[in-house]
């Protein structure tokens, strides 16, 4: 199996809701929310990719990296290198169907442990969706991460405490899906909340608390405050408000405010190693990766995850050797410029 063979697949798995694209950037399906676009005009999933595509990199290479360390730890838990898959689900209704959410989330979280990393699992319309992604982190240990939707309080505490019954190594809100169309329109509320229900929250677990969905550095700081540990750095992939930047843009001025108070991770637009070292150097620790990932599990299940992100472990490592960087947990901005 290989990547040519995997997008293939995929493209026949996905056909009607996905057109497994060169270059997926959201033009061919802008507006197609139910699907796999982005939310109305689409421009906001487009912006991730124009956003990091106008940073580029300093190509050095006199210098002593002879070997980047790839290597992260996330909570504890020692991975190959600091990327992730994104939390996802609706595979009936967002991809159609020909894998079930319960076989997407097992061949997401086992195909990301293959490749020595890990996999967040997410929540959806449908409640099961949600337990989807706990059955398979509980197959694996608790070697994975469920992210809630902003649901009612007691609701999201109910699942925190599912989450905790897996022996997962962290959980999280994506704060972001607070507008989401598809939850509206299976009658599944959703809503933005308070600095004090955050907080409440967040106490309501020992486990570490990631909040995803973060746009500004005013809400970064708010974040630190409520005492979560994580935050990601991301508009939904531009699934819930048209016209938002794309991460890329708004990460140095996050970076700026919180690095060092709160693990700050990324996610948007992250097509290729290179895309993952850029946003290391705009002031990530980590990045998530999205719908690669549902053309790579559709296309190939567990090992065509592992492929895909082995692909992006090989590139990241030799933007790394090309850039003169020794560590992933020490990107230097300088290794890249921003066009004007």
């Amino acid at each position: 199996m290989d990547l040519k063979e995997i997008r293939a697949t995929a493209r026949e798995k996905l056909k009607g809701f996905c057109r497994v694209c060169p270059v997926c950037d959201g033009r061919a399906c802008a507006g197609e929310v139910p699907g796999m676009g982005g939310v109305g005009t689409g421009k906001a999933f487009q912006e991730n990719l124009r956003a990091l595509s106008r940073y580029k990199l300093n190509l050095r290479t006199i210098h002593g990296v002879k070997e980047p360390d790839l290597s992260f730890e996330l909570f504890g838990v020692k991975v190959s290198m600091p990327v992730f898959a994104a939390p996802i689900t609706g595979t009936t209704y967002n991809m159609g169907g020909a894998l079930t959410d319960e076989e997407y989330s097992l061949a997401v979280v086992e195909g990301s442990l293959l490749a020595g990393t890990l996999a967040f699992t997410g929540d959806g319309a449908d409640p099961t969706m949600y337990g989807s992604g706990l059955k398979a982190i509980k197959k694996v240990e608790g070697k994975g991460i469920p992210i809630i939707k902003p649901r009612a309080q007691e609701e999201i505490i109910k699942r925190i405490r599912e989450a905790e019954e897996t022996g997962a190594i962290a959980v999280g809100v994506d704060i972001d899906g607070a507008g989401l169309l598809t939850m509206a329109l299976k009658g599944q509320p959703v809503s933005p909340k308070t600095l004090e229900e955050v907080m409440e929250i967040v106490n309501s677990t020992r486990l570490p608390f990631i909040l995803k969905g973060i746009m500004t550095p005013d809400e970064a700081e708010l974040a630190v405050q409520a005492g979560a540990k994580a935050i990601v750095v991301s508009n939904h992939g531009g699934r819930t408000l048209d016209e938002t930047p794309g991460a890329a843009d708004v990460l140095p001025e996050i970076a700026a405010r919180v690095k060092g108070k709160i693990t700050i991770l990324a996610d948007g637009g992250v097509r290729s190693g290179v895309d993952v070292l850029k946003l290391l150097a705009l002031g990530a620790d980590g990045v998530l990766i999205g719908r690669p990932i549902i053309v790579a599990a559709f296309g190939g299940g567990a090992e065509g995850v592992k492929i895909y992100l082995e692909k992006i472990k090989k590139e990241l490592r030799e933007a790394m050797l090309l850039t003169g960087v020794a560590r992933v947990t020490e990107v230097p901005g300088t290794i890249i410029r921003k066009e004007q």
